[in-house]
């Protein structure tokens, strides 16, 4: 079964420009320009797809922009197109602010060919002198090597910044209008879970939508889900999903009985969940119409503990399996669904998500394992990418079942987008996860936590957005890689902590400098108690994305040569990070302060 979000996706325009003298000049370039638009749409075509499976669509003017009389052709064309991304491309010298893209609300870039023929370079420079002047940041594309005039391929340099532009472009224009869901409110005094409105308003472009917990008691007592899903995935739940070991003392142990009776309930909290983020036309045949449109939610996140935890079963398994990537219905595109409300943990989740289109981790930042503490306790030596120290990821929620490292990309585990998923793969994921009865003094209402290990060793990316005070949003980012530990290691290590949850050993890709001297430094310097980690190392892409949004980025660990930025960065001053805070300041949010 699947559900749209309300509101068609998001498309990227091209927009070819061109010198609009005619009688010789703009006859001669008509070919050559329009080609370059055709290659763009092409790589983009060919090469990105939403999270939901879809392939990107591309516009292009239906002629080339001489003038403001074609700009405004194009503009209208691609306002009923539903264009939320542009991208401007010529090989030549052109009208630079008479064929500008002016429109304040999306993203913009413009590819100038790097030829001899025509100035496309003195073109570039023009424009991005205009956009910067005008306060409409736009990122610049320039081949570094030159290429012959009749030359229709895009060289890689080229591709690689087109991609990374049109895949930021999209995930920011995904986010516009959607909504956020908080079920519950504030969890045991998580900053993250304290929703600020105006975040998600004017560096999102999105809405806030809440309801309080209550809401599961009602749709459980009032039976507002449909029975005839509600008996396939008990179903289902029961063939693939065994209960692990219990490890509740004694007198804190429950009969059969309640343990069926929790496993009844947080099925039936995963369909609600759902049901409340992205409607479902079933309940309206049931007779709740109302309840049937869902919040249109992109995102959300479930307070949990501790006014439902205390009484009902925790949300762990509903958190969990929303959050992966299959389910009773099948192979399907994961949730974003943050434990404990963690708004802004769940932001980081979503840009990832909508970055790569895969099932996202979330997790405390629990533990720095120096390799000498983990000789002292292990008699072990840490070694290959683990060998200067790992940080133990665990959290009894929201952790992806993708992230058992069960798929496989060109024979090595990998977590992927839903349509590459194999049945196999899911099966896999299932096989080597447990469930484990909650720990009934953290959680007096019970429930059911994944248990599994991240057996393999992927590269990953590590995200958390925070609120400063005084400064607005900040965005961390850490690449760096899972480890599977070997079994030896791993035992000691986990008992230590609470062993029912789901693991990932994580060893970020250390620098010689900053908060990437060493491992304990990244530790130290993560700036909340929860992290998102995203499949592969997309630090670059999430530079791009922060920088659309106006969230300046105060921690990396991304090769200088990768950051891609507006141009108009470069001129507040040679520090590229520095520049970032100036930049982001100075032009504020994306969607303009409440």
């Amino acid at each position: 079964m699947t559900f749209r979000l309300i509101g068609r996706l998001p498309k990227i325009g091209i927009r070819p420009v061109i010198d609009g003298r005619e009688r010789g000049v703009r006859e001669s370039l008509e070919e050559q320009t329009m080609n370059m638009a055709r290659s763009a749409a092409k790589l983009i075509e060919e090469n990105l797809r939403f999270p939901s499976g879809e392939k990107v669509e591309c516009v292009i003017a239906d002629r080339c922009i001489g003038g403001v009389a074609e700009a405004a052709m194009c503009a209208d064309k691609f306002e009923r197109e539903g264009v939320g991304v542009s991208l401007t491309v010529s090989p030549c010298w052109c009208y630079g602010t008479e064929v500008m893209d002016s429109n304040p609300s999306i993203p913009k870039a413009v590819w100038g060919f790097n030829g001899t023929e025509r100035p496309g370079a003195v073109y570039l420079a023009a424009a991005l002198a205009g956009y910067s002047q005008k306060g409409l940041p736009t990122f610049g594309i320039y081949g570094r090597d030159v290429q012959d005039a009749d030359d229709t391929t895009i060289p890689e340099d080229v591709k690689e910044k087109i991609l990374r532009f049109a895949k930021a472009g999209l995930a920011m224009a995904q986010m516009r209008g959607k909504s956020y869901l908080s079920l519950g409110s504030t969890s045991m005094g998580i900053a993250g879970s304290v929703v600020n409105p105006d975040f998600f308003q004017d560096y999102l472009g999105m809405r806030n939508e809440s309801v309080d917990m209550t809401e599961f008691l009602r749709r459980m007592d009032e039976k507002i889900y449909d029975p005839e899903e509600f008996e396939k995935a008990l179903a289902w739940v029961k063939a693939n999903c065994p209960e692990g070991e219990d490890l509740n003392k004694p007198h804190n142990k429950r009969d059969r009985e309640r343990y069926d009776w929790e496993w009844e309930t947080v099925v039936k909290m995963a369909l609600i969940a759902r049901d409340l983020m992205v409607g479902n036309p079933r309940l309206k045949e049931l007779g709740f119409g109302e309840e049937s449109n869902g919040h249109n939610a992109l995102l959300a996140g479930f307070q949990g503990q501790r006014q439902w935890t205390d009484y009902y079963p925790n949300g762990d398994f509903m958190e969990a399996i929303l959050n992966s990537s299959f389910d009773w219905n099948g192979i399907r595109q994961a949730f974003v669904l943050a434990t404990e409300n963690d708004s802004l943990n769940g932001v980081a989740m979503l840009f990832g998500h909508l970055l790569t289109c895969t099932a996202q981790i979330f997790s405390d930042v629990r533990t720095f394992w120096s390799p000498e503490a983990v000789k002292r306790v292990t008699g072990k030596d840490l070694s290959g990418k683990a060998k200067d120290g790992i940080i133990h990821l665990i959290n009894s929620g929201a952790t992806c079942l993708d992230a058992t490292g069960q798929q496989q990309s060109n024979g090595v585990g990998a977590m992927k987008p839903f349509w590459e998923i194999s049945e196999e793969e899911s099966k896999n994921c299932l096989d080597h996860t447990q469930w484990c009865a909650a720990n009934h003094e953290y959680f007096r209402g019970g429930g059911f936590s994944s248990q599994f290990k991240t057996e393999a060793e992927m590269p990953v990316t590590m995200v958390r957005v925070n609120l400063v005070k005084g400064l607005g949003p900040v965005l961390q980012i850490a690449e760096g890689w899972t480890i599977d530990l070997p079994e030896d290691i791993h035992t000691v290590l986990d008992r230590r902590t609470d062993p029912t949850w789901p693991t990932t050993w994580f060893a970020p890709r250390l620098t010689g400098k900053g908060a990437f001297v060493d491992v304990y430094s990244v530790m130290a310097k993560w700036g909340a108690n929860h992290g998102a980690i995203s499949y592969g190392h997309i630090g670059a892409d999430l530079i791009t994305l922060a920088s659309m949004l106006r969230i300046p980025v105060c921690m990396h660990n991304v090769a200088e040569d990768k950051i891609f930025r507006p141009s108009a960065w470069d001129a507040f001053g040679m520090d590229k990070e520095g520049s970032d805070y100036m930049a982001c300041k100075n032009y504020g949010p994306a969607y303009g302060r409440s």
